[in-house]
């Protein structure tokens, strides 16, 4: 059965689904995205993931083109005509269809489309074997904290880190300190202790990361959202990713450097069955 995906209110087989090139997404990357996780074919997190949604629209001052309600309806009918049961629902709105000009028109309408990928998140053998990652250097755009689909950096990075022989790249700033993961937010362990970098400009916030913050306060795990170097993520004790399609990871090597003995620890192990436990308790 071919994949059926959605553009712009009608719901088609994913070869039929074309945009202008003159859409600004394609011209200028003036578009912004989302990814919602799906298990039990159920969405996760939903209601985060929409806020974060408009404010991404609101921070770029793109009117969005259905309300949440239709969205989820969307979503919905996406995972039921693809007969998704765990994977993802990936969503983009672009500021629309123009002729190429760094300035928008006034009357530009936006251009929605979303499909959805089968990935399995909770079977997932990464969790048993844990992840490795390389370091690379932090070249992307000062707003991180919106979601555009300005992708390059983080393409060269996971390519770089591909090449390298990891599961994804680990961004160091020009300070010396790690922002987050290519694609993925990031977290260490010292002791009994949880560190991530705190939420601005400089990263993506995360809803799985949102989660994960909420979570260690709710089960009194010591969690404090701070700057690391890169020499103090190598002496961590554990390391983690997290991400809608992935859930917690466990990180196992960064470089040329083992964490945690080479093998998952156990406070991320933890961490990771709390998460998934939080997941299905969110599904909508």
């Amino acid at each position: 059965m071919s994949r059926i995906v959605f553009l712009n209110g009608d719901y088609l087989p994913a070869d039929e689904a074309k945009i202008s090139i003159f859409d600004r997404a394609v011209n200028f990357g003036d578009a912004i995205y989302e990814v919602a996780g799906v298990l039990d074919g159920k969405l996760v997190d939903f209601e985060h993931h929409m806020q974060r949604y408009f404010n991404s629209l609101h921070k770029l001052a793109i009117e969005s083109p259905l309300e949440q309600a239709q969205i989820l309806d969307a979503f919905r009918k996406l995972v039921e005509l693809n007969r998704l049961d765990e994977g993802l629902v990936y969503m983009q709105v672009t500021r629309g269809e123009a002729e190429r000009d760094f300035v928008w028109p006034e009357d530009i309408r936006p251009t929605i489309f979303m499909f959805t990928q089968p990935k399995a998140a909770v079977e997932n053998q990464a969790a048993e074997s844990g992840v490795t990652l390389a370091s690379t250097a932090d070249i992307r755009w000062a707003r991180r904290d919106i979601k555009s689909v300005n992708l390059l950096a983080q393409v060269l990075a996971k390519k770089a880190a591909a090449d390298a022989g990891a599961y994804e790249a680990l961004m160091v700033d020009a300070d010396g300190y790690v922002t987050e993961c290519g694609s993925t937010s990031f977290f260490i362990i010292k002791g009994d202790l949880i560190l991530t970098r705190p939420l601005s400009n400089d990263i993506l916030p995360g809803v799985t990361r949102r989660a994960v913050v909420a979570l260690c306060n709710r089960h009194g795990l010591r969690l404090v959202e701070n700057r690391f170097t890169l020499d103090e993520t190598l002496g961590a004790d554990e390391a983690f990713i997290s991400g809608a399609s992935s859930y917690i990871l466990p990180v196992v090597k960064i470089d040329d450097r083992q964490i945690s003995g080479g093998k998952p620890g156990e406070l991320t192990r933890k961490l990771r069955g709390i998460y998934i436990d939080h997941a299905r308790a969110s599904l909508t």
